[in-house]
């Protein structure tokens, strides 16, 4: 969350109809009383990597305002505490939205010190409609098979068709999910949660959530103040552009951090020896791009292949040598092989892959206005690319059958909130999917809370990624339930330094990927003996 703070779009240019669905106070007094649950029924579901966990399913109602309705399942994992005494659940999230959070329980059990997770029963899940929990979304697969039309449109013709098939895609959602859409959405999820909650006996949870996971920890906290004992929220969506604007922010962002991976190939140019100016890096990369839209990489990578491939360095630059090799490769070799197997490794679309975008497209479509008329998502476009091109127009198709869904929209909540125990916010100031703006935002929002910025920090996902400062105010937190606290003033309660940046790879033949974590689409399968930051970003994924 996928995905943004170039708001370009004023709130009169957003589809009218709207309906709020969250009242302006907590909405405990409309809640449906909670019928007794049966205890979760957890079965063992071990791994080499996560030799502790088990696995359950959980009926939630499809609407939650009719609870002796349909009901859909919900998969869950856990691992549970060993200590003496018990903290309560720790409920994570990985983001998306369409992130499916089955493998971050033993991940982030893993990874916080040993003494503070065996005080926690840390729990996973899959959200509604999502991996494992049923009905998973597929509204139209393989619709991201290479090789695509460029993403910039060349005329009137190429736009047309690629309008078409964004609102081709919202017509196949709306023929499979008619009965489900109208609930496939950011407030029906927050209430997941509480389910999640009730089923496990649990007074109160305690959450992390990663990315679009922060937008969904902040609407369960409005909804269910009283509820949250601690919420660390990593990574943080900017309530306030909830979901164009917030896009049109990403686009800025992606392009910034783009260049600073350029900067960086650039000063390692006695590796990859494409050139000592950022500048002239980046134009050679440009020029790959025009040369792979007539004669596509290995049959399948294309320009928007292409930025698919290279988009999840802006989430990570861990994966930053791997890229500048095979960007070195094809041009200096003219050897599209090592480019071939990046796309496999970092952007090609699985089924997995499949799954979270239908989820993601029915989530932000239904959560928030966007623009019906074509005209305006244009000239937006336009405009932006100009500026920014690395992924303005990918990432405007990628959002495109919102213009389109088969389902009216609602009004995002208003997340604001004074009821809460101190919320621990970490952000990086160079985010790119989740600009600094968003973190200083939801601080302002929440009041008491701490938050804690990664200066210089360009990844995506901060803690648990092998920043030890950071990692460091987490465990505290969830050991003790303290937050820094900065000088009275100061917007910023605690800064930590980045980590340093990654050493250049020698420029080789590509070998196929052979561990899953870096695969888009594949999450739950994440190995710990990754780097932390490869497995955390595995996990994490590279949605929008």
């Amino acid at each position: 969350m996928t995905p943004r703070a170039g708001m370009l779009i004023a709130a009169g240019a957003l589809v009218a109809g709207t309906v709020t669905v969250l009242p302006a106070a907590p909405a405990d007094a409309g809640e449906p009383t909670p019928r007794p649950l049966a205890p979760l029924a957890w079965t063992d579901c071990a791994t080499q990597a996560y030799p502790r966990l088990q696995c359950a399913t959980l009926k939630v109602p499809l609407n939650h305002d009719d609870p002796a309705g349909r009901k859909i399942t919900l998969a869950l994992t856990r691992v549970p505490h060993t200590a003496g005494t018990s903290q309560g659940p720790l409920l994570v999230n990985p983001g998306g939205p369409g992130g499916s959070g089955r493998g971050m329980a033993g991940y982030v059990a893993a990874s916080l010190p040993p003494k503070v997770a065996a005080e926690y029963d840390v729990i996973g899940f899959d959200p509604r409609g999502v991996g494992k929990s049923e009905p998973a979304l597929d509204c139209k697969p393989g619709h991201f098979a290479p090789v695509r039309a460029d993403s910039v449109p060349s005329g009137a013709a190429a736009e047309r068709a690629a309008v078409e098939r964004a609102q081709s895609f919202a017509q196949a959602c709306g023929r499979k999910y008619a009965d489900v859409l109208p609930y496939i959405d950011t407030v029906s999820t927050a209430r997941d949660l509480d389910a999640i909650r009730h089923a496990l006996g649990a007074p109160k949870i305690n959450y992390l959530g990663y990315s679009y996971g922060t937008y969904l920890g902040s609407v369960y906290a409005r909804l269910y103040p009283d509820r949250v004992r601690r919420m660390a929220l990593d990574s943080v969506v900017n309530p306030h552009g909830v979901w164009y604007e917030d896009n049109i922010a990403q686009d800025y962002a992606f392009d910034t951090r783009h260049k600073d991976f350029m900067a960086w190939v650039a000063r390692q140019n006695a590796v990859y020896k494409l050139g000592s100016d950022p500048a002239a890096v980046e134009a050679a990369w440009y020029r790959m791009r025009d040369a792979l839209r007539a004669t596509p990489a290995g049959g399948k990578v294309g320009p928007g292949e292409l930025e698919d491939t290279y988009l999840p360095g802006g989430y990570y630059n861990g994966y930053w040598p791997k890229l500048a090799s095979a960007f070195a490769a094809y041009v200096n070799d003219a050897d599209p092989k090592p480019l071939t197997e990046a796309y496999e490794r970092y952007g090609e679309a699985d089924a997995a892959a499949d799954n979270g975008y239908s989820v993601y497209t029915s989530v932000q479509c239904r959560d928030a206005g966007w623009p019906r008329d074509w005209n305006i998502w244009r000239k937006d476009s336009w405009e932006v690319h100009a500026k920014a091109p690395f992924s303005t127009w990918n990432n405007a198709w990628y959002n495109a059958p919102c213009a389109f869904w088969p389902v009216d929209s609602l009004t995002p909540p208003d997340v604001t909130n004074d009821q809460l125990p101190p919320v621990l916010i970490l952000q990086a100031t160079d985010d790119a999917a989740t600009p600094y703006e968003g973190g200083v935002a939801l601080h302002r929002l929440m009041r008491g809370s701490s938050l804690v910025v990664e200066e210089g920090g360009g990844n995506h996902g901060v803690t648990l990624g092998g920043n030890d400062c950071l990692d460091g105010h987490l465990a505290a937190y969830l050991a003790t339930g303290k937050v820094p606290r900065g000088e009275d003033g100061a917007e910023v309660d605690a800064f930590c330094a980045a980590l340093p940046e990654p050493e250049p790879e020698p420029v080789t033949a590509a070998a196929p990927a052979t561990t899953t974590p870096e695969k888009s689409g594949r999450r739950a399968g994440a190995v710990r003996a990754e780097p932390a930051g490869v497995a955390l970003h595995g996990l994490l994924g590279h949605v929008r």
